[in-house]
């Protein structure tokens, strides 16, 4: 176990994320280093009221303490008395096109140490697409580059960690998903086939899912950046963030984490979209667009 190559890649991933997004935003993310209290601290990149973003971040944290959340426990209840270190790269993107999807991606690491016990480690990460209006060549792209990430890890990683995706990004409480899915995991640390230590292999496939995250979803921006739209196209989307921002609130385990942990609560919930509307018992007009996506692009379907 390498916590040291795991702190360095993180932090190598935000630069080189934040980089591209630099060249198509036209201007620099802000760069806000913090120190949490309790230990720990991390850099948040973020970008507000942009030309393209009209609101993204880019975070980086490594935060460590000696009792673990209840959050944590009520999942793993063996980490109750292990000092424990948690970190990662969450990003989320907002841009201001109703035509661009929003999109998430985060990839972390975890461990759990007790003396004289075995420490208890996994990592977790994943990615996933929140269009507004759909197009199938958007998804299938963004699909097919989370299938060719897990290719190498195994036949059937892949269609197992697109179903978690698809069933963990669900508002149950709408019985509706929030986008059109991705790829999700967590709790790995298992070994493979490769003679790798369980270590490595975990830390190769957090790695490809890492790096694979602008080869999926840039394009997208700049093939719909510069579509027109109206205040209809604007209402409708921030109609769907009020969606998005109910599942993090909600459902979440990150959030709940980050906040009963004692995390920054600036850098967690910067996440949320900056505009949004709810509205009572709103449906869409059939045969609209806006219709559409919740008939063809919402419900879990094999985009490859």
């Amino acid at each position: 176990m390498d916590i040291a190559a795991v702190r360095t890649y993180f932090t190598g991933l935000q630069d080189r994320i934040v980089g591209e997004l630099d060249v198509i935003e036209g201007a620099p993310f802000l760069r806000d280093a913090w120190d949490r209290p309790q230990g720990g601290g991390g850099v948040s990149r973020l970008i507000e009221d942009g030309k393209v973003f009209e609101r993204g971040g880019v975070n980086f944290s490594h935060v460590k303490g000696d009792r673990m959340p209840a959050s944590a426990t009520a999942h793993r209840p063996e980490l109750e008395g292990r000092r424990w270190e948690a970190m990662g790269v969450s990003l989320v993107l907002h841009p201001l096109n109703p035509y661009c999807p929003t999109s998430h991606m985060n990839v972390r690491f975890f461990v759990a140490e007790k003396e004289g016990e075995e420490p208890v480690w996994w990592f977790g990460g994943g990615m996933d697409l929140t269009p507004y209006y759909g197009f199938e060549d958007d998804a299938r792209h963004f699909h097919r580059t989370c299938r060719d990430a897990l290719t190498s890890f195994g036949p059937e990683v892949h269609a197992r960690y697109k179903k978690w995706c698809d069933d963990y990004f669900f508002l149950k409480h709408r019985n509706e998903a929030r986008g059109i899915g991705g790829i999700f995991f967590d709790d790995l640390n298992e070994g493979g086939e490769g003679g790798e230590t369980p270590f490595q292999r975990c830390f190769d496939l957090t790695q490809a899912v890492g790096n694979s995250f602008t080869t999926a979803y840039l394009p997208l921006v700049a093939r719909r950046r510069n579509i027109p739209y109206g205040e209809r196209e604007r209402d409708f989307q921030a109609y769907r963030r009020g969606r998005y921002v109910e599942f993090n609130l909600v459902w979440d385990r990150g959030t709940l984490f980050g906040l009963q942990s004692g995390g920054r609560t600036e850098s967690i919930l910067m996440s949320l979209p900056p505009v949004v509307k709810w509205r009572y018992r709103w449906e869409p007009a059939a045969g609209t667009e806006e219709a559409r996506l919740y008939s063809d692009f919402l419900p879990p379907r094999d985009w490859l």
